[in-house]
């Protein structure tokens, strides 16, 4: 066999790197390399048209198996993940009829969320009667000042009913940090609370009890290196504060759970789990954890690995939702659960698609746990362990958003003070907010697509009956139905002093735009004026009306017309507000100021393009152009402001 794979390899002489950037120079004719074919992520690292094996050459990280230390190839010798549904609890009794469905229909994890009220061993009893916590992962939400009642609450149960401790696993979602992040509310003292979660805790071994919901991060609109770093000054916090009152590393470590958010990024959100793993076994590491076990992994210095694992909970992205064309979040969250599915995560919940506008229903439900069961069942991804290892672009993406998480990791840690220092001062709520601004400002010039919003919008769709009022009663800057954590509710009356993440979301200011269309209760008509250049005019009034129709605007397309005064007079015709000249940019200089003079006001006239002649054009009185350096949603601003 080595002989046959020699004779194949002489076939195929190697070819250099340097062999292959004089070959892409040549095709690119003088045009700049970096310009044209470098990737400026918003990440803080750049990515390169190409890798090749020497870009990972070295790396010592490589030779590490799934199961390893520093477990970026997975904590697991397996690709299994937990199949997961969170269910909103009101009634105890319906909660668990519902979940017994639940389990019927492939979900093997379960998250209960509840108020602080609903904490009582009756309520609990009636939730999880019937379920065995041996067979189902169990997941609570509920006040940070129940957590630890839960929690004894819980072991006192398994225990009556005979349960495997070492058996059953979940997690009991303890926050300290929810409040300053969501409110703006300091949440001082939070090391004695935490410390008592952490004992009622040791009643089931197996339980998480500590949560770092860096999904917050993500649901807010942070770029991924942001939601990275600040997760692992976040685990670090709590290792580190609740270390200097006496819990050893190891146990505190093993009680962190990691909550992250899944964003449409596929390859880069690969990587974000991959490089997750391998940051957080090397800080854990750091604090040289002792293993008190007869245990293979803490060979041969005695250090506890077992610590170094991360748990990783996955959800699809809240931020990236949209309400109008609402079907196309299916394609989002899809790609979003393969990402953390081909990552290795432990588990995944996928956010019904409907869950922007209302409360999902039976089948926006079963769509998403099919999403899952489509990838296991279906796409056998449960089957092969870290398949991306080895492809030298992931490699190289898992470390360069491990450098950016790092620094990021540093400068909170080291140089502010820990990550409650910081979110106490707003620093991280400002960096989030000021990211997910950038990210709306890509979305409102399409350099960032949400398709169905921004770019090729279903022309003729309403959405303003679809959309339930938002009941929650925080003053939170989610859109209905709200997508924040209110499980909390105690301190409702504390004033919020710091600056808190804003939930709005990618998509909110088009939707904001379109249902002002919608409820005004006129919708102008955008005229395309198509003449000259059969090729130009056809691409620019597609373009137009795309550009027309995320505000909800009826479009009125056209197959050209002889002259422009026959256009302007069609455009009349029909009762048009806006008429966008489409045409070419050599033509718009003898065509454009005529059909300008010949609508003479009645409208508002619009060229599709940015020509030349555009400062002739301006003199002359045209003061309206769209093309695709147009800032979308202030244009479309402008007009709604004038014309509804």
């Amino acid at each position: 066999m080595a002989e046959l794979k020699e004779k194949l390899f002489s076939e195929f002489p190697p070819v250099t790197t340097e062999e292959w950037m004089e070959k892409i120079t040549a095709d690119l004719k003088g045009a700049p390399f970096e310009k044209k074919l470098v990737w400026k992520t918003s990440e803080g690292f750049d990515v390169q048209p190409f890798y090749r094996a020497g870009d990972i050459d070295g790396w010592p990280r490589l030779k590490s198996l799934p199961g390893e230390f520093p477990y970026v190839r997975g904590t697991k010798t397996n690709n299994d993940w937990k199949v997961r549904q969170d269910i909103d609890v009101s009634d105890f009794k319906a909660a668990n009829l519902k979940a017994h469905e639940l389990l019927k229909k492939g979900v093997n994890s379960l998250g209960f969320h509840f108020g602080g009220d609903g904490v009582s061993e009756g309520n609990i009893v009636t939730l999880l009667e019937g379920i065995n916590p041996e067979e189902t992962e169990l997941n609570f939400k509920t006040c940070n000042r129940q957590s630890a009642e839960l929690l004894r609450i819980l072991g006192d149960y398994m225990i009556k009913r005979g349960a495997d401790l070492s058996k059953c696993f979940g997690s009991v979602d303890y926050n300290p940090f929810k409040k300053p992040l969501v409110r703006g509310v300091e949440y001082d003292g939070w090391t004695t609370e935490a410390a008592a979660v952490l004992n009622a805790g040791m009643a089931v071994p197996r339980y998480k009890v500590l949560a770092v919901d860096a999904c917050l991060l993500s649901d807010a609109g942070s770029y991924i290196t942001q939601e990275l770093g600040y997760a692992l000054a976040w685990g670090n916090e709590l290792i580190d504060k609740l270390g200097d009152i006496g819990f050893p590393v190891d146990v505190v470590a093993k009680k962190i759970k990691f909550n992250f958010g899944i964003s449409s990024n596929y390859f880069l959100e690969i990587a974000k789990f991959r490089a997750a793993r391998w940051l957080w076994a090397e800080i854990v590491a750091a604090y040289e954890p002792v293993c008190k076990h007869d245990c293979p992994n803490n060979k041969p210095d005695g250090l506890c690995r077992c610590a170094c694992k991360m748990v990783a909970h996955a959800r699809t992205s809240a931020w990236n939702t949209t309400i109008y064309d609402a079907h196309v979040n299916l394609l989002r969250s899809q790609t979003e659960a393969m990402s953390a599915a081909l990552a290795g995560v432990d588990s995944i919940t996928v956010a019904p698609f409907d869950r922007a506008f209302r409360t999902p229903d039976d089948f926006s439900e079963r769509i998403a746990r099919n999403q899952q069961l489509l990838l296991k069942e279906e796409c056998h991804f449960d089957k092969v362990i870290d398949p991306s290892a080895g492809s030298y672009y992931i490699e190289v993406l898992t470390n360069s958003i491990a450098d950016a998480s790092w620094k990021l990791f540093l400068e909170t840690t080291e140089d502010k003070g820990g990550f409650y220092a910081v979110i106490k001062t707003g620093e991280v709520q400002k960096a989030v907010n000021v990211s997910s601004s950038a990210r709306k400002k890509a979305i409102a010039t399409r350099k960032e697509i949400l398709l169905g919003t921004n770019q090729y919008p279903n022309f003729t769709e309403t959405a303003a009956s679809k959309i339930e009022a938002c009941k929650c009663g925080e003053g939170c800057n989610c859109t209905p139905p709200c997508t924040c954590d209110h499980t909390c509710q105690c301190g409702n009356d504390e004033k919020s002093e710091i600056v808190a993440l804003d939930f709005s979301r990618g998509a909110s200011e088009f939707e904001t735009l379109r249902l002002a269309t919608e409820n005004s209760g006129k919708c102008p008509k955008a005229f395309m004026l198509t003449i000259g250049n059969l090729a130009m005019r056809l691409a620019r009034s597609q373009f137009s009306c795309n550009f027309f129709a995320c505000a909800g605007y009826q479009v009125i397309d056209n197959l050209g017309f002889e002259t422009v005064e026959e256009g302007i007079e069609a455009a009349v015709k029909a009762g048009a507000q806006i008429v966008v000249l489409c045409s070419s940019d050599e033509e718009y200089a003898t065509l454009a100021v005529p059909a300008f003079k010949a609508l003479g006001g009645r409208a508002e006239f619009v060229v599709a393009g940015a020509p030349e002649c555009m400062d002739a054009l301006k003199a002359e009185g045209i003061v309206n152009f769209v093309n695709v350096r147009s800032n979308v949603l202030e244009t479309l601003k402008g007009f709604n402001g004038r014309l509804i």
